[in-house]
């Protein structure tokens, strides 16, 4: 293979001019004639047994040509954009035969590239964290829920109904004197004070006792769903079975040593806290990044092909639609129950792609301005950190993922942490007068 030339055409489109040489190309043709021989006819010899030179006379000496270029086209484009220094971005090439013949094979490929970027001022960028602080009510609170997920509903048979009990009850309603469709139900659990039921239903219960039988005299709302009900006035037939009651335990050391690896309600409570403090800690971490990030997007000064854009999409929709597999659903099950196409959910993943594609040109550009290089042992190190998050041996995982690749990562994953290292980053929320007079710098700048 010899890359003849490679021109810039357009913004992000480069022609290449390829040439196979005549010994190879010789050798692709011949293999071509063998694999397609065995179904090929001619006049005076059997099916199949036909010389190469027959055929060619009969069908003409081209005959083999297609599937040789086709054969060679995939490997020999492959070693011309690498030997062009270029990245192609999508599949759709410009192909043009200039010759095909014993002097070999000569063609042109026009292609969409990766862009050219430029990045300035992405160190000593600003950004703001919030102060991390955890209350005591924050830990109270938390014991609290641990507390109500481990409740039990205790059967109530000394007193009234009251509101955050779960009553068992049968009803039975009527309109006008006559049962309507969907107005009774047997055995039923409702909560009181929850609003389940339409107004005054819940109230009329609160303060009956087991076993009670009473009527319930409410009015359904003017805008009620069921049209032929709204507005009317209705009476339910009540029967109160049951009363049950959430019981919390009591928080002490028995209950902390029920519900944790923990002996005592102190220790209990400092691992609450400390629990909290790195969450906490991580969302401002987090913040912190995505601030940094934000910045690093509106840094990049390129002119992004659209296919780029589209070829993440298609990436955010493939993860997407494993996640809804994960889930016991498909994509076009969630288009109908959300109503979207698959257009409209294109568009919804358009600013996070268009996020993700800026973010990453930014931070392999800084990789290259910096000459950021990971080692082998960097290589090697994240090799078996993906192996081991996977529960699978390192080789399967560098069969599956190729060295340059996941030295492409590593470089941009670096260069974000050269950002952060020389970020300047400041305790508090971000100045609400930040972002205006970002944007007059910019206005200005742009003058």
């Amino acid at each position: 293979m010899s890359l003849k030339s490679s021109n810039k055409v357009d913004t992000n489109r480069y022609q290449l001019e390829i040439t196979v040489d005549a010994e190879t190309f010789e050798a692709a043709v011949e293999k071509a004639y063998k694999r397609q021989n065995k179904n090929i006819t001619i006049p005076g010899f059997r099916k199949g047994k036909a010389p190469r030179k027959f055929v060619e006379k009969y069908y003409g000496e081209q005959i083999f040509y297609e599937e040789a270029i086709n054969s060679l086209y995939p490997q020999e484009m492959e070693n011309a954009i690498r030997e062009a220094g270029l990245v192609m971005i999508d599949d759709k090439v410009d192909f043009e035969l200039v010759s095909a013949g014993k002097d070999g094979l000569d063609f042109k490929a026009t292609i969409t590239t990766k862009p050219e970027v430029s990045i300035e001022g992405y160190k000593g960028l600003t950004a703001w964290k919030k102060k991390v602080e955890v209350t005591d009510k924050d830990v109270e609170d938390e014991l609290a829920r641990v507390q109500e997920r481990n409740s039990r509903m205790v059967t109530v048979e000394d007193r009234e109904a009251q509101n955050g009990d779960i009553v068992e009850i049968d009803f039975d309603g009527y309109v006008d004197g006559k049962r309507f469709e969907g107005g009774k139900a047997e055995n039923y659990n409702l909560t009181l004070g929850s609003g389940q039921f339409i107004p005054g239903f819940e109230d009329q219960i609160v303060g009956h006792k087991t076993g009670d039988e009473f009527d319930v005299n409410v009015k359904f709302p003017e805008d009620y769903q069921a049209k032929n009900l709204a507005g009317k006035d209705a009476v339910f037939k009540v029967k109160l079975h049951e009363i049950k009651k959430k019981e919390l335990p009591e928080i002490d050391d028995d209950f902390v040593k029920d519900v944790s690896e923990f002996n005592t309600v102190d220790e209990y409570k400092s691992d609450i806290r400390k629990r909290i403090t790195d969450a906490r800690e991580a969302a401002a971490d987090d913040a912190v990044d995505n601030q940094l990030i934000d910045k690093l997007v509106g840094l990049v000064q390129a002119e992004i092909p659209q296919a780029m854009y589209e070829n993440r999409i298609d990436e955010d929709l493939r993860d997407f639609s494993y996640r809804l597999q994960a889930q016991g659903m498909n994509i076009e099950t969630y288009m109908k129950y959300t109503g979207l196409d698959k257009d409209s959910i294109r568009e919804q993943f358009r600013p996070q792609a268009e996020r993700q594609v800026k973010l990453r040109l930014a931070l392999e550009k800084i990789a290259e301005l910096e000459e950021i290089k990971p080692s082998e042992e960097d290589i090697e190190n994240e090799y078996k950190k993906l192996a081991d998050g996977y529960h699978v041996e390192v080789d399967k995982v560098k069969k599956l993922i190729p060295a340059e690749d996941l030295s492409k990562d590593i470089a941009v994953e670096k260069a974000f942490n050269l950002v952060k290292d020389k970020a300047v980053i400041a305790e508090g929320e971000p100045p609400k007068t930040e972002d205006s007079a970002d944007e007059k710098k910019e206005a200005e700048s742009a003058e």
